[in-house]
C-alpha cells in the first residue's frame, strides 16, 4: 500500500498529466502491432548447466579469458570459472540497497577492458533522501574491484517504493554509456518530468559526465530545467537493452497488466508512460488516456498478455544459423526465450522456446562461439549454456 506521501505525489503529478492531456488534440488511432502470443515451440538444442547455486542472479558478462562475471541481486559479484566453479564474492562492490526488486543489478565491461580492466555495475543505492539506481565502476584485480567509485546517480532519490529500478548498461560504439531507469512504481508520473531521471534512458560518458550532443545538453535546447543526461523519457521499467548491428539501441520494457513494449529509443523522444499505454493497472483500472497521443511515440511492438522481459541480445553467431540478426529476449513470466525477426524496423515474426525449463529468464548473452547463455532468476539460480543439438 502506498504511503500518504506517495499518494500525494501521484495525485499532484497525475493532475498535471491530466491537464496536459485534456489540452492536447484528440488521440490518434491505435497503431502499434500486438504480439499474436504464439505457443512455445520445441528447440533442437543442448542445454547444460555452466553454474548453479547463484542467488537471484541478475546480470552476466563474458570475460575475454572465457570466464564470466555474474551479479547476484543481494549484493554479490562473482566470477564463474570455465569449469563452473563460483568464486567467493568479489571485494570492492559498492553497498547495495537489496530490498524489493532492488539490489545489485547489471554488469558491463568497459569497451577498453583489455587495457583498463574497468567493470561497470548498476545497483540500487540508499541515500539520505531515499533510494535510487546508481552506476559505479572499478578495476578488476585478483580478488575484486579496485578503486571503485560511483560515477552517476538517479535523481531524485525517493522513499517508500522498492520496485522498478531498471536497469541495463549498454555501451555505444562511440564509448558512451546508456543506462535504463525505472519509474520507481509509485512515482510513475515523473517519467514525464524532464527535471528528474525517473523513467528515463540516460546517456553518459564513461566517467559519468554528460556528452555535449545529448538532446538536452547545451545552452540552446529550448527545454529549461531538463537534465542534460536524458536521452529519452516516458519509460516504465526497462530491463532489456541491446545495440543492433548498426549501433542502434533497442529496449524491451515492462508494462503493467499488458503493454510490455519493444522500442527503438531515439534522442529526445517521449515514449508516453504513463499518459499512454497498451496495458491497464493491476486492479484493472485504466492508466492514462488511451493508447496514443500527439507528441508521444508508439512502440515498435507490444505484448498483451505480457512476457515480463529481462535481458536481450541480437544473435550474430553461426550456431543457430537461422537466427542470425534476430533479437532474443528473456521472459520472466511465463518464463521463455522469445525470438523476434525484425525486418525494416518492424517485427516480422515471433517464436517462443524453452517453456519446459519453467524458469524465469533474467539475462541473455551470446558467447564468442555462438552459444547462448541464460541466467535463471531463482534462489538457486543457474547459468545455462544453449547450443545446437539434441537433449
Amino acid at each position: 500500500m502506498n504511503s500518504p506521501g506517495e499518494r500525494a505525489v501521484r495525485t499532484c503529478f497525475g493532475a498535471v498529466a491530466l491537464g496536459l492531456a485534456l489540452l492536447a488534440p484528440p488521440a490518434l488511432a491505435q497503431e502499434a502491432p500486438r504480439s499474436p502470443t504464439p505457443k512455445p515451440a520445441t528447440l533442437a538444442a543442448k542445454i547444460t548447466d555452466v553454474a548453479v547455486g547463484l542467488e537471484h542472479p541478475w546480470g552476466v558478462e563474458l570475460l575475454p579469458d572465457g570466464r564470466f562475471l555474474v551479479t547476484e541481486r543481494p549484493g554479490r559479484l562473482r566470477v564463474v570459472d570455465r569449469d563452473g566453479r563460483l568464486s567467493a564474492p568479489l571485494t570492492g562492490v559498492p553497498e547495495v540497497y537489496a530490498r524489493g526488486q532492488g539490489g545489485l543489478l547489471d554488469v558491463a565491461l568497459s569497451p577498453g577492458f583489455a587495457q583498463d580492466r574497468l567493470v561497470y555495475l548498476s545497483f540500487a543505492e540508499r541515500g539520505a533522501d531515499g533510494a535510487g539506481t546508481a552506476v559505479a565502476r572499478g578495476r578488476l584485480g585478483e580478488s575484486g574491484l579496485e578503486g571503485t567509485q560511483v560515477i552517476w546517480r538517479q535523481r531524485p532519490k525517493v522513499e517508500g517504493s522498492y520496485n522498478h529500478w531498471g536497469s541495463r548498461l549498454v555501451f555505444r560504439p562511440d564509448g558512451t554509456l546508456f543506462v535504463t531507469l525505472g519509474d520507481r512504481y509509485a512515482y510513475r508520473e515523473r517519467a514525464q518530468d524532464l527535471s528528474t531521471t525517473i523513467g528515463k534512458i540516460v546517456r553518459i560518458n564513461p566517467d559519468g559526465s554528460v556528452p555535449p550532443d545529448n538532446p538536452y545538453a547545451g545552452p540552446f535546447v529550448g527545454r529549461a530545467g531538463a537534465l542534460p543526461e536524458i536521452w529519452s523519457y516516458g519509460h516504465r521499467n526497462i530491463q532489456a537493452a541491446v545495440l543492433d548491428a548498426r549501433g542502434e539501441l533497442w529496449t524491451v520494457e515492462h508494462g503493467a497488466r499488458g503493454g510490455d513494449e519493444l522500442n527503438n529509443p531515439q534522442p529526445g523522444k517521449n515514449y508516453g508512460w504513463p499518459v499512454i499505454t497498451y496495458g491497464v493497472d493491476y486492479s484493472g483500472a485504466q492508466i492514462g488516456f488511451g493508447t496514443s497521443r500527439p507528441g508521444m511515440e508508439q512502440p515498435v511492438y507490444y505484448w498483451d498478455p505480457v512476457i515480463a522481459p529481462s535481458g536481450a541480445t541480437f544473435y550474430s553467431g553461426a550456431g543457430f544459423a537461422d537466427w542470425k540478426g534476430d533479437l532474443l529476449v528473456g521472459s520472466l513470466t511465463p518464463g521463455l526465450l522469445v525470438r523476434l525477426r525484425i525486418t525494416d524496423g518492424r517485427v516480422a515474426r515471433e517464436e517462443r522456446y524453452l517453456a519446459e525449463l519453467r524458469s524465469r529468464i533474467r539475462d541473455v548473452r551470446e558467447g564468442p562461439d555462438g552459444a547462448i547463455y541464460l541466467l535463471t532468476d531463482d534462489r538457486n539460480g543457474r547459468l545455462l549454456r544453449v547450443t545446437p543439438g539434441s537433449r
